[in-house]
């Protein structure tokens, strides 16, 4: 039953999809510190390769770079504290801290999304207009994106924490594993009218935009590749479906989010809700290194010496 109080005394949130897992609970822990221990090393180990190999300093890789520093960041956003939260027997989570995992996970989202979008600009770039590739995508241009896809999520997601900041809360119980802003506004005591709006506003911005962007530059992609020769038909495959299912994993994953957060899943086993609500935080973090590390010959080629290198 939801606690009855004003803003002035909800110093905490009860975070009520956690169950006791009994004797199962050092082995949940063991898993979920595998998967983060994988998530860091697999993401640093590709930031490092990029970031010391001169051949590898194209954009296209500047952006993979972006990405795999940004799966650090919304990991680090959760796992610890998941980490925490399993073995403790009251799960709960202080006011402030409850803020900033909030702004690091949906900040995540919204880099991960305009990532997405300006590394398709870039193949549309690669493939539709070879010969002006270099001149269109210079070092200035490759900074100047790749802040824009930070900055843009850091700075809505300030003005969204502080507008959930400023509500009268009733309540205290959050019917999920981690810290989310909509369940947040659930609790609300007064009118939310506000919040909804600038919640629309931001996925327009991080989420709609990007997907358009994504879809016109596709389409043009798609259009040269259907005019063109074989050979450049298999080097756009070759070089856009790693992103491609990079984007469906993230999509699908955020949909499960968004689809667990807005609709009545009480109907739906526990485990199967907490598996749903964390797949966009856990899988694209794992996809991603595994994706882009396997399927680009130029990564796996650089990957392999650096290893042979220092052993």
């Amino acid at each position: 039953m939801m606690m009855m109080m004003n803003s002035t005394q909800v110093s905490y949130f009860t975070l009520s999809a956690y169950f006791d897992t009994g004797a199962f609970t050092y082995l949940y822990f063991l898993i979920i510190l595998s998967l983060y221990m994988l998530i860091v090393g697999s993401n640093v180990f590709l930031i490092v390769v990029i970031c010391m190999n001169r051949s590898l300093h194209e954009p296209m890789y500047l952006f993979l770079c972006s990405l795999f520093v940004n799966e650090l960041y919304g990991s680090t956003g959760l796992f610890p504290f998941l980490l925490l939260q399993i073995l403790s027997d009251i799960h709960t989570i202080s006011k402030p801290f409850c803020y900033l995992q909030n702004f690091m996970l949906y900040s995540y989202g919204g880099v991960e999304f305009l990532n997405l979008a300006i590394m398709s600009y870039d193949r549309y770039l690669a493939i539709c207009y070879p010969l002006q590739y270099n001149t269109r995508m210079t070092f200035n241009k490759i900074a100047m994106l790749i802040a824009v896809t930070w900055l843009i999520p850091l700075l809505l997601c300030v003005v969204m924490t502080s507008l959930t900041n400023s509500l009268q809360l009733c309540g205290n119980i959050i019917e999920k594993v981690y810290c989310d802003n909509y369940s947040i506004v659930k609790l609300a005591c007064f009118d939310i009218t506000i919040n909804n709006i600038y919640g629309l506003f931001i996925t327009s911005l991080t989420i709609l935009c990007p997907l358009i962007l994504i879809f016109y530059t596709y389409m043009k992609i798609l259009k040269i590749c259907f005019s063109g020769c074989k050979q450049s038909r298999q080097k756009a495959v070759s070089t856009c479906t790693p992103h491609l299912a990079s984007l469906l994993n993230f999509s699908c994953g955020a949909s499960f989010e968004v689809v667990q957060s807005r609709f009545n899943m009480s109907n739906v086993p526990n485990i199967l809700r907490i598996v749903l609500s964390l797949y966009w935080l856990t899988c694209q973090p794992l996809f991603n290194p595994l994706l882009y590390g396997l399927n680009m010959s130029k990564i796996r080629m650089v990957c392999k010496s650096f290893v042979f290198a220092n052993m």
